[in-house]
């Protein structure tokens, strides 16, 4: 990160371009709308612009729910124009340095790969962009230049198989050329393997992107250069992880480093060690709920299960203490009644809408009933 008296590194911006990435609206319809990615975006390319980078070297990909800031102009973000910036337009550019920025809807697939949702995605053929095909194809003699790169995701990057997907999602890699030793690229994800980015929809922002955008404007005199990458990953974490301790969010951001002496992806330093015994999905969801101030007032606590109507109430067990009795609550719940999993879900929300608590929600229920709300499309607030 920039320090007091550091001087602007002697990087020509003539030599640098950007491929930037946000996507707000889907053609799967409104239950995938993601209020957020196309401002951060449009905020990331006035940092470039700024930085000296020409206007002509920025390319601005979006989907926006609203029109941006009038005289913006920028390029669709459908899968053919996106893949075609990959595979066609960018590698044939000269440059030294490229920037790409990505926010919209992700997924991992059954591969370990992430998929990057484009904008013509519906809920029966969702076109994407594979995140891993990418970065090996920049990293190969197909791409000449752009010596130096720095990816920014920010999308999710929950388990294909969590979101039920009716259709299996069609594979599409982008053409690689012949490995060579001449790239060193940085790619930095917003949530990790397995877990959502969270987005705040009322400031129509990405957690993840609202971090970077401050620290990169922190870092400016430095740009348009990139930044040591280790240094700004350490920050983030420190400002993420300040999030998830307010409870915000669960994300936790990794970098990947490839260059000709090093490969190697970090997390953030409190992700659960691989030895340890994976959390249950019925403990993550008793969490999950028990994160929410109300559950341990009792009063409020049965205001929420009360939605669930007499019916369904009878049969439960209770308890004066709120871990042990959302335990039994969501154990009967799975065996008798688990669609009713998502009328209390729907209940804590209407008390609580916080944006992290209610993405850990989602998922936690999702993965403890095998079943999904809303069908065939990402939550609002999670990427």
């Amino acid at each position: 990160m920039s320090r007091p008296g550091r001087p602007a590194s002697p990087v020509d911006p003539e030599r640098v371009h950007a491929l930037i990435v946000g996507i707000e609206a889907y053609e799967a319809g409104p239950t995938w709308d993601l209020p957020g990615p196309a401002r951060d975006a449009v905020a990331f390319r006035r940092l470039l612009e700024a930085a000296g980078v020409p206007a002509s070297q920025l390319r601005l990909h979006l989907a926006p729910l609203r029109p941006p800031v009038p005289g913006t102009e920028y390029l669709p973000a459908d899968q053919a124009t996106l893949r075609r910036a990959l595979v066609r337009d960018l590698p044939r550019t000269p440059g030294d340095i490229l920037w790409v920025w990505w926010g919209g809807h992700g997924v991992l697939d059954r591969a370990g790969h992430s998929r990057l949702f484009c904008a013509d995605a519906t809920t029966g053929d969702k076109v994407s962009i594979d995140l891993e095909s990418a970065l090996t194809r920049y990293t190969s003699d197909a791409v000449p230049g752009f010596t130096q790169q720095l990816w920014i995701v920010d999308a999710c990057e929950t388990f294909e198989e969590a979101l039920a997907f009716r259709d299996p999602l069609p594979a599409d890699t982008l053409p690689a050329g012949r490995r060579t030793l001449a790239h060193r690229q940085v790619l930095l994800r917003a949530a990790g393997r397995g877990r959502q980015a969270v987005n705040d929809p009322v400031r129509a922002t990405g957690l993840f992107s609202d971090v970077l955008l401050s620290l990169l404007t922190d870092c400016s005199s430095v740009l348009p250069a990139l930044p040591d990458p280790e240094e700004l990953f350490g920050a983030v974490r420190r400002r993420i992880a300040a999030l998830r301790a307010e409870g915000r969010t669960l994300q936790h951001p990794e970098i990947q480093l490839r260059s000709p002496g090093r490969t190697e992806t970090l997390a953030a330093a409190d992700v659960q060690a691989p030895t340890e015994r994976p959390m249950s999905p019925l403990a993550r969801a008793v969490d999950a709920l028990v994160a929410y101030p109300l559950m341990a007032d009792p009063v409020e606590r049965q205001a929420v299960v009360a939605v669930l109507g007499t019916n369904v109430i009878g049969t439960l067990p209770r308890h004066n203490k709120p871990r042990t009795d959302m335990t039994g609550i969501l154990t009967a719940l799975v065996r008798r009644a688990p669609d009713a999993l998502w009328e209390l879900y729907d209940a804590v929300l209407s008390v609580d809408g916080d944006p992290g608590r209610k993405a850990e929600l989602a998922s936690a229920l999702r993965e403890l009933g095998h079943v999904r709300k809303p069908p065939e499309g990402p939550e609002h607030d999670v990427r």
